[in-house]
């Protein structure tokens, strides 16, 4: 169970001289950066006095079982970039910590602005605080801006959501042509902010958490690695991916100008673009594959669940080189390349039937750039039973996918250096074994 922390830092500074009727908030979430942000552009365009915000919130930090997450050291070190460069326009970040719908009802401001949220938690939480500020006289507004086409904007003729990537992309890529959006400056507008002195900030330690020792990737587009991505992406092992997750994940980049680059630059990394987009539009259509397969019949399949076996997996001791590559890199790292996190997903739910669910929340755990809509679907896509997935009886070769992607093993030597003597396990299971295992209790499963 994830350990109970209670933040030290107070809330002192939710008095009226700071916040009241002339002050209009703007609420950071998944947006950290002052350029291209619509919601802020918006904040700042329609209003003077604007007041950056960023909330800790309890309901999503006592969930986190690591104090050193690195996940909440990347947002800290995301925030004090953000406080400088606000201190610069004469300004501040005004950081809370709280439950929204507490702290929220404490307020009295003009308006409270915002970026849309599309995970099911995040949709609830700004129903409750819409209808709490509603309530209270003050303007709630909130903007589409992490994917360029959200919800219900790309559909099929008949009206429905796409449940196949392929003719998604096609009409994504359609209305992309025929409306593409421009990026937004919000540097003429930053005079309308609320003029102030530095804000207290919180330390890490403050808010009940320590220093992540992993090292981030940089916030920059690799312009080389993007031409590159057709023909080096499956590569582990050479810097064949632009490692820009994490930067999307907590909106320190734009969407829209990634997109801008791929477009002209590379029609397979702009593909990796619309994945995500469209799982964001299966998790919003279809917000049961939280809990459930998107697929109700794979749900009958009764998966072996051997713990010791799931340990394994999870600690890199298979006895497979890439597969256990894989998982170490995750584990110090927070990181996994994403031709291996096919590999490791496959094999724990084909080779092991372990549920995909506890592959899910290991990842959801350890990775940077964690986002439920793209974990969620890449786990279902592995475990065949997502919307448009691999089919159950596509079983991945660890061998043979090692073989053909990292076959000088410098990725495998990285992570493996103890491969060929001893100290390494033989594998776990035989391949032969396992993917008929698969093939049976799935087919059985499936009727």
């Amino acid at each position: 169970m994830p350990l109970k922390r209670k933040s030290t830092f107070s809330n002192l500074l939710l008095d009226p001289k700071l916040l009241d009727a002339t002050t209009t908030l703007f609420w950071f979430r998944r947006d950290l950066r002052l350029e291209d942000n619509v919601g802020l552009y918006h904040a700042l365009k329609e209003n003077i006095n604007v007041l950056p915000v960023f909330l800790f919130d309890p309901h999503i930090l006592e969930k986190l079982e690591d104090p050193a997450d690195a996940r909440v050291t990347f947002i800290h070190d995301s925030l004090s970039l953000l406080r400088d460069e606000l201190k610069a326009a004469g300004s501040s970040l005004l950081v809370l910590y709280g439950k929204p719908e507490e702290v929220f009802g404490q307020l009295s401001v003009n308006a409270v602005y915002t970026n849309h949220d599309y995970e099911p938690y995040g949709r609830s939480r700004d129903e409750a605080v819409g209808r709490l500020l509603k309530a209270k006289g003050i303007l709630f507004r909130s903007f589409k801006d992490m994917v360029v086409f959200e919800r219900s904007e790309v559909m099929k003729g008949d009206g429905t959501p796409y449940t196949i990537f392929t003719p998604y992309s096609r009409k994504w890529k359609e209305a992309f042509e025929h409306s593409i959006p421009r990026q937004l400056s919000t540097k003429s507008l930053l005079s309308n902010l609320k003029k102030c002195k530095p804000l207290p900030f919180p330390s890490l330690e403050e808010l009940g958490f320590s220093r992540s020792a992993l090292v981030f990737p940089e916030r920059k587009i690799p312009a080389s690695i993007i031409k590159a991505y057709a023909r080096q992406r499956d590569i582990p092992g050479i810097p064949s991916t632009t490692r820009l997750g994490v930067h999307l994940r907590f909106g320190t980049v734009s969407i829209r100008k990634l997109v801008s680059i791929a477009r002209d630059k590379s029609e397979v990394w702009l593909n990796e673009l619309i994945w995500r987009e469209f799982y964001h539009m299966i998790l919003w259509h279809f917000p049961h594959v939280v809990e459930r397969a998107f697929k109700p019949a794979y749900d009958r399949i009764p998966w072996v669940n051997n713990p010791d076996e799931f340990k394994r997996w999870c600690e890199g001791q298979t006895g497979y080189p890439l597969v256990d590559a894989g998982m170490r890199e995750l584990n110090h790292t927070g990181f996994m390349h994403n031709r291996v996190r096919m590999v490791t997903a496959s094999f724990l739910t084909k080779h092991l039937l372990i549920d995909w669910r506890w592959g899910e929340a290991y990842f959801a755990g350890k990775l940077l750039d964690f986002d439920l809509a793209a974990n969620n679907g890449g786990w279902q896509w592995a475990a065949g039973t997502g919307c448009d997935a691999a089919p159950y009886f596509r079983v991945f070769n660890p061998q043979s996918q090692a073989d053909k992607f990292d076959p000088d093993m410098r990725y495998i030597r990285q992570w493996v250096p103890e491969l060929g003597t001893p100290a390494y396990p033989k594998p776990m299971v035989d391949h032969a074994f396992a993917r008929q295992r698969a093939l049976d209790v799935y087919k059985e499963a499936l009727g």
